[in-house]
């Protein structure tokens, strides 16, 4: 990291945003010493990126509200590089650029934001994506929580690749790379709105080792990482999208003790908590074999959990006591703010 240079102020004000001497020190004094990123030019308008002739653009856009702020296992700033790299990654992308726009709140403290820059620092380098380009902009107290991110990612992938819900069909494989709900529930407990405390934590992570894994794997099908709604409500989009009816085998899907511990006492269904580190993959019936092995390399607790059959377009859970329960779709949100 480039060295830290002196910044006076303590909290963000109005004239942070106005586009004179105190937004020019808080973006080169907080956020350019942090990103240290030689491709971030601060006095351009745009930026030109180089596109590989062997390989097509992929874009994606995101928002991040989460609170709070910082939790166990990352913060909005962590997380808004995962959560942008990972939406990549299931398309079959390589993760290169991201572009950063910041919303911060008139008094928000500079220590807090900086905690939350350098963690997003740090989480682009260990994905190998760079910011390339940003924006700030300051807003009256109350006006938002503290901090609010959008970004937009760029990578690249292999011409030709198809991967899609379009792709999918009767007979194919469910598989998961991981336990489930953990990002969900440690956001919960960081919120102590329960009473609860914990040593949990977000599995806020890139999952481009895992997505890379899989896309070796001839058979596979259609990739998702499984964010708001959790497996749950990417199994109803599957079903929706197919025509197809999805059977989940509870016995099979991972869950932590911790995770399905809070989820019984709170009421909460781990099937639609939040995950930011895994991802949902369907594949052809003759390829789970070696699309399971392939993502145990690099996520060995990943599991075969459904599959997909002619039928009526619902969800049915094969229940862990030999019964079955179709699965109702999400319509509360019971976890808000959560990425």
């Amino acid at each position: 990291m480039a060295h830290r240079i002196e910044f006076r102020d303590t909290h963000i004000s109005l004239a942070h945003g106005n586009g004179g001497r105190m937004m020019r020190e808080l973006i080169e004094q907080v956020f350019v010493t942090a990103l240290a990123n030689p491709r971030l030019d601060t006095h351009a308008d745009a930026v030109a990126l180089p596109i590989p002739a062997d390989r097509e653009l992929v874009v994606t856009t995101d928002g991040f509200t989460v609170q709070p702020l910082e939790f166990p296992g990352g913060n909005i700033g962590s997380l808004a590089v995962h959560g942008t790299v990972n939406d990549l990654a299931v398309s079959g992308a390589v993760p290169h650029f991201i572009t950063l726009n910041v919303f911060l709140e008139e008094g928000l403290e500079i220590a807090l934001l900086r905690r939350v820059v350098d963690g997003l620092a740090a989480a682009a380098r260990d994905c190998g994506v760079v910011v390339v380009a940003g924006d700030t902009k300051v807003v009256p107290r109350g006006d938002c929580d503290g901090i609010y991110l959008a970004t937009t990612g760029i990578g690249f992938r292999p011409h030709g690749t198809h991967l899609g819900m379009d792709q999918v069909r009767a007979g194919d494989r469910i598989l998961v790379s991981g336990p489930i709900g953990d990002h969900g529930a440690a956001v919960m407990l960081a919120r102590q709105e329960f009473g609860l405390y914990g040593e949990l934590r977000s599995d806020a992570a890139s999952v481009l080792a895992q997505a890379q894994a899989l896309m070796t794997v001839a058979g596979l099908r259609f990739m998702r990482d499984p964010t708001r709604g959790g497996l749950g409500t990417v199994a109803h989009e599957l079903a929706r999208a197919t025509g197809l009816g999805v059977r989940l085998a509870e016995a099979s899907i991972p869950i932590t003790d911790s995770v399905q511990s809070i989820c019984e006492l709170l009421g909460f269904d781990p099937l639609f908590l939040a995950c930011e580190g895994r991802i949902v993959a369907v594949v052809a019936p003759e390829a789970a074999d070696a699309a399971l092995s392939a993502l145990r390399t690099v996520a060995p607790r990943a599991a075969l959990v459904g599959e997909l059959g002619a039928g009526a377009p619902q969800v049915v859970l094969d229940t862990a006591f030999g019964g079955q329960r179709a699965l109702d779709e999400l319509e509360d949100d019971p976890l808000p703010r959560i990425c």
